[in-house]
């Protein structure tokens, strides 16, 4: 009896469906999660002016420095990344906040994500050398027990 399946036996298995399942659910839910996260403000919000340093140019008069914990929540600019730096809008003459990326935070986030790559080539290097190890053990028995039917 033949099977109407066209693909591969093995990924017919009920627990390599579910690793499917589970790994698309998870990147699918990581896709729409940022969607949705990243989706505009409503209008009555974006009624505010925009701040004078997007309409003409600035001069940065403090430096990127981490916000504190007061600044956090007072300051609207100290929300994305943590960080904000003092601008001089050059025609208004205006001092306002900007957000900003600090070179140091970005450092860190880089060499975190070396870190986890590093982790998961170590962990997936491992269990392709057991998954290796596995099958062989399996080729070699069924070869031995070919040999003892003869």
């Amino acid at each position: 009896m033949e099977s109407d399946c066209r693909i591969p036996v093995a990924c017919c298995r009920p627990r390599v469906l579910v690793l499917h399942a589970l790994f698309w659910g998870l990147v699918s839910l990581r896709v729409f999660g940022a969607a949705l996260l990243s989706t505009e403000k409503p209008a009555a919000e974006n009624t505010a002016a925009p701040p004078c340093w997007r309409q003409e140019a600035f001069v940065v008069t403090t430096e990127c420095l981490q916000c504190n914990a007061f600044q956090t929540r007072t300051w609207s600019a100290c929300g994305p990344t943590g960080y904000v730096e003092r601008v001089n809008c050059t025609k208004s003459n205006k001092d306002e906040h900007k957000s900003c990326r600090s070179t140091v935070m970005e450092e860190h986030r880089f060499w975190k994500f070396e870190a986890a790559m590093l982790g998961l080539t170590l962990l997936f290097g491992i269990v392709v050398v057991f998954r290796q190890r596995w099958l062989d053990r399996l080729a070699s028995e069924k070869v031995r027990r070919q040999i003892e039917s003869i």
